[in-house]
């Protein structure tokens, strides 16, 4: 009968040149591929036919389902800013039409589903179907990347549900200030690809303490911007003051705040945990985090506090620890009783604590406060095992997890071919995933002028798609990982991301002049580098605009008021890189690692600001044999 089959199909072929199409049998269906994602679908099984894109989809929910209402308008949203035009949003009873997409919260299935799962299934219409919001939320991520290069996508059924429960990037803004664009940027990418928790060390501009004030802080209303970015894409954005130690952007100008040695030698970066006003300041400073932080969530670093120094040093620690928990105290208690003080006056907000790994070497006695989540970065006394057997949740952020300017970055590669997961520790693999919350990518800049945003944002490309995919699903969803990074590229960026990698202007030689002014105009080369930025030369000298004078923190002039001078040009110097920002009669001109402005003084000196504590000038920029380049040219 086989053969028969096989001589009918010869004989088609010969006749008519085409092959008769073929009815999938259910083996042919499953062993189809599933469509390209990250993180992977693993359960994708597949059907005939398919959905088309076209004019006239519509997403529908269920008329009282207002969390599928709010899912519906984000994904509008993002298919229109990605050029699927304007797509209604309908209530409708029951599965609507053909070439609808319909989303739907049901409480009751969040036994499969769980909190953060889906159920997607397409035919000649797409279903998506959360527990809760977060999940359907999730299923339109995957939505949109099916529909990132092709209109039409391909039948088939998948429930997809996360492996852990947090899926994370931290980010250190604690000293060099990152642009909230490049920050927004980062929420949308984290969330395409189902990640929902960013940890942000920062510091948000004081109306309690002015003193705290030095740069790079955010104001307010930037954290409030950001944050509501982040309800809207289900991340959960949690702030960080890291204490007791790596204090010093907080401290600096207090140093009745300073733990002093027995030398009597203040510590910039170091809280003295014994004192009280210490405290009070902590956690004064915590309450108006929480102004513009909406996360039940605080994280207190808690790391290195005796980083290059001891406890003997600071004989009053121990008698702190000793009058506070009896003769057999440790110094290491007192740190110890500073963290738990933290926690418990967050919890009394309603927040809950999670600190670093690294201080608990097992030289204390008292124990961590129950409820803390333990973020496990470096290899101590301590294991993860052991932390877990104490009942603490435990995330994973391993060192080699981390991307540093100018130092250290993860091996993205490597970590792929191990098939690294989870549950992967510096210095332990820990058989079972239970109590692991998940795991994070660290990006630190422990050289500030190192690598600047863009240069940032390009090296974070694969280790942001990699935690996804091993938090979510398998840590290997293709053979190769040449083969991943093509997944990877295939599903591209996020709808709404800003491209930052674009100047205003083609490379050429410009008269810059204050608009508006007065004071004499300058002729600067304007020279577009591989990042993204420009560079600016002065043609009759050939040296070029940089910022290098100033206090240095983190190898970098973070001092406002410091100036702009002229100096060998050199391709690899990034405080030599610009950014053009139009703005309306023209452009800002700020330092691509300080993030500070140039402001234009009386005598024609450039300095660099911040740019709420002077209005940065605004340029005109005109080319010769043209008109003014003004900052509202489309």
């Amino acid at each position: 009968m086989a053969r028969l089959a096989g001589i009918i199909m010869a004989a088609l072929l010969l006749v008519t040149g085409v092959a008769p199409t073929a009815t999938a049998t259910a083996p042919d269906r499953a062993a189809a591929p599933a469509p390209r994602t990250v993180p992977a679908l693993t359960n994708w099984t597949a059907q005939p036919g398919g959905f088309a894109f076209t004019g006239a989809t519509r997403l529908v929910v269920p008329p009282a389902d207002t969390a599928a209402r709010r899912t519906a308008g984000t994904l509008a949203q993002d298919l229109r800013v990605a050029g699927r035009g304007t797509v209604p949003v309908a209530a409708v009873r029951g599965a609507g039409r053909p070439g609808d997409i319909s989303i739907a919260t049901d409480p009751a299935r969040r036994g499969t589903l769980q909190a953060e799962g889906y159920e997607l299934q397409v035919t000649d219409r797409i279903r998506i179907t959360g527990a809760t919001e977060a999940g359907a939320f999730y299923g339109t991520r995957t939505l949109l990347q099916l529909l990132a290069t092709a209109d039409r996508i391909p039948a088939g059924r998948t429930v997809d549900v996360p492996a852990y429960p947090e899926r994370g990037v931290g980010v250190c803004a604690c000293y060099i200030h990152i642009t909230p664009a490049w920050l927004e940027n980062l929420v949308r990418d984290m969330a395409y690809l189902k990640l929902n928790q960013l940890l942000l060390e920062l510091k948000v501009k004081s109306d309690r303490h002015p003193e705290a004030n030095s740069w790079g802080y955010y104001t307010k209303d930037e954290i409030r911007r950001l944050v509501a970015l982040g309800d809207r894409y289900h991340i959960t954005i949690v702030p960080e003051i890291n204490s007791p130690g790596h204090m010093d952007p907080w401290i600096e100008r207090r140093p009745d705040l300073q733990l002093t040695d027995s030398d009597g030698t203040p510590q910039p970066s170091r809280l003295d945990v014994t004192s009280p006003a210490a405290f009070s300041y902590y956690t004064d400073l915590m309450d108006e985090y929480a102004e513009v932080f909406t996360a039940p969530v605080w994280h207190m670093g808690a790391d290195e506090y005796m980083l290059g120094s001891d406890f003997a040093k600071y004989p009053h620690i121990l008698e702190y620890a000793r009058g506070r928990y009896g003769p057999d105290a440790t110094p290491q208690d007192a740190f110890i009783d500073f963290v738990n003080r933290v926690q418990a006056h967050a919890a009394d907000r309603g927040k809950r604590l999670r600190i670093w790994n690294d201080g608990l070497t097992g030289d204390h006695t008292v124990p961590v406060a129950a409820g803390t989540t333990v973020e496990h970065w470096l290899n101590v006394r301590t294991r993860p095992s052991d932390l877990l057997a104490q009942g603490y949740r435990v995330m994973n952020a391993s060192y080699s997890l981390y991307l540093i300017r100018g130092g250290f970055h993860m091996d993205t590669a490597s970590l792929y071919a191990q098939g690294w997961d989870p549950r992967s520790f510096e210095g332990e693999k820990v058989a079972s995933a239970a109590g692991i919350t998940g795991a994070k990518i660290s990006l630190w800049p422990d050289n500030g002028r190192g690598e600047t945003e863009n240069e940032v944002a390009a090296g974070l490309f694969a280790p942001l798609r990699y935690i996804a995919q091993t938090t979510w699903g398998t840590p290997r969803p293709d053979p190769s990982y040449a083969e991943f990074t093509a997944r990877a590229t295939t599903v591209g960026h996020a709808p709404g991301r800003t491209d930052l990698t674009r100047p205003p202007l083609p490379d050429g030689t410009y008269t810059l002049r204050e608009a508006d002014g007065e004071r004499p105009a300058v002729q600067r080369r304007i020279t577009r580098t591989a990042d993204g930025y420009v560079t600016l030369t002065d043609p009759a000298t050939g040296r070029c605009a940089e910022t290098r004078s100033g206090r240095l923190t983190l190898n970098t002039p973070l001092e406002p008021g410091s100036p702009v001078t002229q100096e060998s040009c050199s391709a690899a110097n990034t405080l030599q890189r610009w950014q053009l920002t139009p703005v309306p009669g023209g452009f800002h001109l700020t330092q691509a690692i300080t993030r500070m402005s140039v402001v234009l003084t009386d005598e024609g000196r450039w300095l660099q600001y911040p740019p709420d504590q002077r209005p940065p000038t605004v340029w005109t920029l005109t080319a010769p044999a043209a008109g003014p380049q003004r900052g509202d040219r489309s």
